[in-house]
């Protein structure tokens, strides 16, 4: 049975995209949302963690858990999906510093 899922992408490559809207409907620029059967969902999802590439994709589906939904991520992220005693919470990790070099005077 058809269920519903959201992918969120960031900064990947076009062919993604283009492959994503076979499937769903971009309803925003990197936002695809469609009803599709698990098997199909678990095909896209392949074909999405083999190609995000430097980008970032984040998957929600239905799932029978506490919250109702699952959350699946591919990429680099500064938002980690964690278990917190059957829930799944959204944790932050620290910003990558860059460091300034100065001139001497």
């Amino acid at each position: 049975m058809p269920s519903m899922l959201v992918i969120a992408t960031t900064a990947v490559p076009d062919h993604l995209r283009g492959a994503l809207s076979r499937w769903t409907s971009e309803v925003v620029p990197g936002i695809f949302v469609g009803s599709v059967s698990a098997r199909v969902r678990d095909q896209l999802w392949q074909a999405v963690t083999e190609t995000v590439g430097n980008g970032a994709a984040v998957l929600v589906h239905p799932a029978p858990t506490e919250q109702g939904y699952a959350i699946r991520t591919a990429g680099t992220r500064r938002r980690v999906p964690a278990d917190f005693d059957g829930l799944t919470l959204i944790r932050m990790t620290a910003a990558t510093k860059v460091k300034e070099m100065q001139s001497p005077s």
